[in-house]
């Protein structure tokens, strides 16, 4: 419902008092301005405005209340603006369709105002013109909290996606960007580089034997020794199950060879040693070591370092092939 607004000059100081466009404005600066605006009754849910949909007005909310949602109007309630706020304003600045669903929060009543008699109530009231800078200022610091918090969630999220949940090691998925960068750049250095595959031994009978909870506890100790063990230049990311793979930039595979029997070693000797191991059960790895070949891929360094892994393991497990 659209109305003619009411002109008498008690109705325009109590309409102004409150409004955050009108803070400070002398009623006669804007008394014609406001005879031409209308007013509108917002039913509660009743969409107002929505991406996609132009907008031509700006409306100041006189009783009631709307609120804001980004995405869907199904999301939920970023914010609710109360008697005396504006909303619409934006998109006429910025001369673009809304960027969010506002929806009546309630029966609201609305004092409404076309974008041209917005710009006439700047040229007609300095205090207007500095009113709807501070609400565009608020409006932009507002916006970046939003993408702040936004930008923090897309980062929460890739941690987790490229972070195995139970070691907090790179997982496979963060292996598949990493390792092709690091084999590129030692091809470019003209650098050996080598991949070492690891896996624990009997993790099924470990599992069945003693539990899975025993088992994470496993996989976890064997974690932390592999990252005390390799430099922080290696890249170690846990392949799944009781797998891990660890690429070792500028090591060949003699080297490479030498530092997982050193590891091997290491993981024997801290598990299953006494009060302050990290697990009071032993545990033996296998490992199978690769180094690239001229012109190779990382699928062919896995494939190579997997075959080396299986024939550790055919040759009694706890021991480290190439």
């Amino acid at each position: 419902m659209q109305e003619s607004l009411a002109t008498s000059s008690d109705y325009r100081r109590s309409l102004l008092e409150g409004l955050e466009l009108f803070k400070g404005v002398f009623p006669d600066d804007v008394h014609e301005l406001l005879q031409r605006c209308d007013r509108r009754d917002l039913a509660a849910g009743e969409l107002l405005l929505s991406p996609g949909a132009k907008n031509e007005h700006v409306f100041i909310v006189l009783s009631g209340s709307l609120n804001i949602h980004v995405g869907s109007p199904e999301a939920p309630v970023l914010a609710t603006m109360e008697a005396g706020a504006c909303v619409g304003e934006m998109s006429i600045i910025e001369d673009r369709d809304p960027s969010a669903y506002v929806i009546g929060a309630e029966d609201t009543h609305m004092l409404v105002m076309h974008q041209s008699l917005l710009w006439e109530m700047v040229d007609a009231s300095h205090e207007f013109a500095k009113n709807l800078l501070v609400v565009l200022s608020e409006r932009v610091r507002s916006h970046n909290r939003v993408i702040a918090d936004s930008y923090g969630e897309i980062r929460k999220f890739e941690r987790h996606a490229t972070t195995d949940a139970l070691t907090g090691l790179a997982n496979r998925h963060a292996m598949q960007v990493s390792f092709p960068e690091e084999i590129e750049a030692c091809v470019d250095n003209e650098e050996a580089v080598s991949l070492i595959m690891i896996d624990v031994d009997r993790f099924k009978q470990f599992n069945d034997t003693f539990g899975h909870i025993a088992g994470d506890r496993a996989l976890c100790a064997v974690s932390k020794i592999l990252q005390k063990q390799f430099r922080p230049r290696d890249l170690l990311v846990r392949y799944g199950g009781d797998e891990f793979a660890v690429l070792l930039p500028g090591a060949n595979v003699e080297q490479a060879v030498a530092v997982g029997q050193r590891v091997r070693d290491a993981v024997c000797s801290t598990t299953g040693d006494g009060s302050d191991s990290l697990i009071k059960i032993p545990i033996a790895i296998s490992m199978g070591v690769a180094g690239l070949h001229e012109k190779g891929t990382l699928d062919g360094l896995i494939r190579d370092a997997d075959a080396a892994l299986y024939r550790a393991k055919h040759a009694g497990r706890n021991a480290v092939s190439e």
